[in-house]
């Protein structure tokens, strides 16, 4: 452990949930929310990420026409084993059958456990659009189907798949996040087929099941591609509820099968349109 940590806080004047979402895709190690800030942690620096995130604030205004304020602090602190208090604050997750809990938890009995520490990787199962998409993966995969995780973080999806009796695949852009996958996998005694590092067009394969948790812009702007590689079912997730309709429009062929609304997050469940006729 370094001697000194860095700590970013970030108050946007709007558009809390888009630049969250926005950092929950970029960054692992979790991140604390207090009043209107969002609070991040990390033994490296933050350059890149704030480049990065100053870009998308930049983007955000321009597509809505409208100014957005973002206070940004950044400290270095001493270390006082931060991650360990945040460990400390994470308790474990049911999602139906599910038991989803930090390795420093037991398991349960008379449930699928299934070990993620959040303070490694996004996508512990505590966040609305995680538990929404478990409970779809839940209803429509079936044992032997062809799954796809596309944006997989922690890899907690494909893992879910997996343990129904899926035949996971699963990409996202972060090298980190590979790499997160494959442990967790590992972790869970959880089998995946393929997992690669780049975007859903890496494959020719099409799918039975098709999820995406990412976030509406990401939804809409990869929807022609995610399109091609389902079969039959496929799950957005990521979508603030203002933005839903913004996804459907680029969907618009596809039968809404389901919807799921946690708090402001929307997941949709969709099927292929088969033939000119909704499945």
């Amino acid at each position: 452990m370094k001697k000194f940590y860095y700590e970013l806080v970030i108050t946007p004047s709007s558009f809390k949930d888009e630049i969250e979402s926005f950092l929950m895709d970029r960054f692992f190690n979790g991140i604390e929310e207090k009043n209107n800030s969002l609070i991040l942690r990390s033994e490296d620096n933050f350059d890149e990420l704030i480049e990065e995130l100053k870009n998308y604030v930049k983007a955000l205004e321009e597509i809505f026409n409208t100014k957005i304020d973002l206070d940004i602090k950044l400290a270095k602190k001493e270390n006082k084993d931060w991650i360990e208090a945040y460990q400390n604050s994470i308790k474990p997750v049911e999602i139906d059958e599910f038991y989803i809990h930090p390795s420093w938890y037991p398991p349960k009995e008379n449930k699928i456990n299934i070990v993620i520490d959040p303070a490694l990787a996004f996508g512990s199962g505590h966040h609305e659009t995680t538990k929404s998409c478990i409970k779809a993966i839940k209803e429509y995969v079936k044992n032997g189907d062809t799954f796809l995780d596309v944006g997989c973080g922690s890899g907690i999806l494909g893992i879910v798949a997996s343990k129904l009796g899926a035949i996971v695949d699963a990409c996202d852009t972060d090298p980190l996040a590979i790499k997160s996958t494959k442990e967790n996998f590992k972790l869970n005694n959880a089998k995946y087929n393929e997992v690669w590092q780049g975007s859903v067009n890496n494959t020719n394969k099409e799918y039975d099941v098709v999820v995406a948790n990412i976030i509406a812009d990401v939804l809409v702007f990869i929807a022609n591609d995610l399109k091609k590689k389902v079969k039959d079912i496929l799950i957005l997730s990521g979508i603030i509820d203002k933005y839903k309709n913004k996804v459907l429009d680029k969907y618009k062929d596809f039968k809404v099968e389901k919807e799921i609304k946690e708090n402001e997050w929307i997941t949709l469940v969709l099927r292929k349109d088969i033939d000119g006729k909704k499945a």
